[in-house]
């Protein structure tokens, strides 16, 4: 899973990060027994009913429902990434308005650790190979090696389906109440292992292609709709705007284009759902052959950035920002966002505009494009075995899932960073129009981005019009029926043949996509390019995620 570099400075980074973390953790574990949080809030709205002499509230049905802020001393610790926004203003979620917070309204002082910028991968991996974990850890469960249900197996997390009976009624209603999210969040054999992110009905599309807007309009030209309409505007942002990188796009180990364009021609750039219900690889279609195709075409001409296999972050900002590019396929509020609020500062005439993913024919639904699912298990949170506070630590998570945990982690503080207009909750103007800095840098002093967590229905980080009309028209696709979801979960002998097979054919087609790209590899070669995937056992794979599919598909 992990990365290995090769550089003697990164190696001596990576074990000053994980010397760090290690430190951290000892520390961490061994505060258990601390003082509580003494600063209570008062009991929130939905915790308020009738409670017992132990500050337990009793549900319709007698259950017992935790009254927040509860009157413990318990403490534990919790590891997850940090908000790269809220570096420059805390090293520390605990540090940061939000979590002090979250700590006020739920009495739980948690210890935070976070691994360092870049490397959570290489220290998640490190502190599994520990015989002391953090109590929660906040990872992408679905890649862990065997899936969640090894994990579970290996002891490195625990079964939630008696604690979440227990002492999580806020998710339990939750998940009874949408079946289908129940099927995403627990394992074949019907363990849930993670308290889930989930997204709102906006929030599954959040990346798409798109233009700049005044440059359209100052050229005459019309939203591009179809593969040759495309050609069209980037020939003229080429040659009357003198751009040097008509398209471009962040490259991370592939063109990072979501797919558009490959949906164009009905296929992908790695493994789909057919229209019959069946898993497919792109790069095997005969039909792939067209695209790339079409991208060394444009390659020769100047239309597609001649830097691409290594274009990274700042260089697209840059890209964009400066006039050498007039389109790319990246983020809403990352990219969009964050590009019309610089650019309108430099030039008050900057303007971005999104385009619906392009088909072949106008008039065509575009097969695919970029649609997550409501469940977003990156950003969610499994218990480990090294837990002893379990009730207190289920309880505490399970606040974010109540009505007032789900406003604090979406806006903040109620009368600081929002305020609730006709039961709406509406951002002030502290985050949204701060004179000193940007509305993501506010935000993420106030909210939690990613977690274990829903969003809430009303929230959006949206600060333009254009990111309201991205939504829509990126939306305007099939996508969630050739999307194969990231939390199937084949067995542990099938991960271990996905991991061997999948490590060596990423790097081949990377290698053959960018010689094709480059013209460095004929065309008339892509026949043995996809005999060589086959031989490296592609077609194994693609049975082992029909399998997976297929099992969770009968959950």
């Amino acid at each position: 899973m992990a990365n290995h570099r090769n550089s003697k400075k990164r190696k001596w980074q990576l074990i000053l990060g994980i010397t760090m973390v290690l430190s951290l953790l000892l520390t961490a574990c061994s505060g258990n027994g601390g003082s509580g949080n003494k600063d209570k809030a008062e009991p929130t709205q939905s915790a308020v009913s009738n409670t017992d002499g132990n500050g337990e509230s009793k549900g319709n049905e007698g259950e017992e429902k935790p009254v927040y802020p509860m009157d413990t001393k318990d403490t534990f610790s919790y590891w997850a990434p940090i908000n790269g926004n809220l570096i420059t203003f805390a090293t520390n979620l605990a540090e940061a308005p939000i979590g002090k917070e979250i700590a006020k309204a739920t009495g739980v002082k948690v210890t935070y650790i976070h691994p360092t910028d870049g490397q959570a991968e290489e220290q998640f991996n490190l502190l599994l190979a520990s015989t002391k974990l953090p109590d929660v850890l906040e990872y992408d469960w679905s890649i862990y090696p065997g899936g969640p249900e090894k994990a579970i197996a290996d002891g490195v997390i625990v079964p939630l389906n008696d604690l979440i009976d227990q002492y999580a009624p806020n998710l339990k209603k939750m998940l009874e109440a949408d079946p289908e999210l129940d099927k995403m969040v627990k394992t074949d054999s019907g363990q849930y292992y993670a308290f889930p992110m989930v997204r709102n009905s906006e929030g599954v599309v959040f990346r798409g292609p798109m233009l700049r807007k005044d440059w359209l309009d100052e050229l005459g030209l019309q939203l591009p709709v179809t593969v040759d309409d495309w050609h069209t505007v980037l020939t003229a942002f080429k040659e009357k705007k003198g751009a040097v990188a008509p398209l471009t796009a962040q490259y991370a180990g592939k063109m990072n284009l979501q797919d558009a364009f490959f949906g164009a021609y009905k296929t992908s750039h790695g493994f789909y759902i057919d229209d019959e219900g069946k898993v497919k690889y792109g790069p095997l279609d005969p039909q792939y052959k067209d695209v790339i195709t079409l991208f060394r075409k444009w390659y020769s001409e100047g239309l597609i950035d001649k830097d691409f296999p290594i274009i990274e972050r700042n260089t697209l900002d840059k890209r964009l920002l400066n006039g050498e590019s007039g389109a790319t396929v990246y983020l809403l509020g990352g990219g969009m966002g964050k590009w019309l609020e610089s650019g309108k500062a430099q030039n008050p005439t900057f303007d971005l505009v999104a385009a619906p993913y392009p088909v072949l024919n106008a008039g065509e639904k575009p097969f695919t494009g970029q649609r997550d699912f409501k469940y977003n298990p990156k950003a969610s949170a499994a218990v480990t075995t090294s837990a002893k506070n379990l009730e207190t630590i289920v309880k505490w998570l399970d606040y974010s899932f109540s009505e007032q945990g789900t406003l604090t982690y979406n806006f903040g503080v109620e009368g600081e960073s929002y305020t609730m207009d006709n039961g709406v909750p509406k951002f002030t103007d502290m985050i949204v129009k701060n004179d000193k800095y940007t509305s993501q840098q506010m935000l993420a002093q106030y909210t939690i981005p990613n977690g274990p967590f829903p969003m809430h229905e009303q929230k959006s980080t949206n600060t333009f019009p254009q990111q309201d009309e991205a939504v829509k028209i990126w939306s305007e696709t099939d996508a969630a029926k050739h999307i194969l979801p990231a939390f199937i979960t084949p067995t542990v002998d099938e991960s271990k043949k996905v991991a061997q097979s999948m490590t060596a054919i990423n790097t081949y087609l990377e290698e053959m996509f960018i010689k094709f790209i480059m013209g460095n590899e004929p065309i008339d070669k892509f026949d043995g390019f996809v005999k060589q995937l086959e031989d490296m056992g592609i077609r194994d794979v693609i049975d082992i995620y029909q399998g997976a599919l297929d099992r969770y598909n009968n959950r």
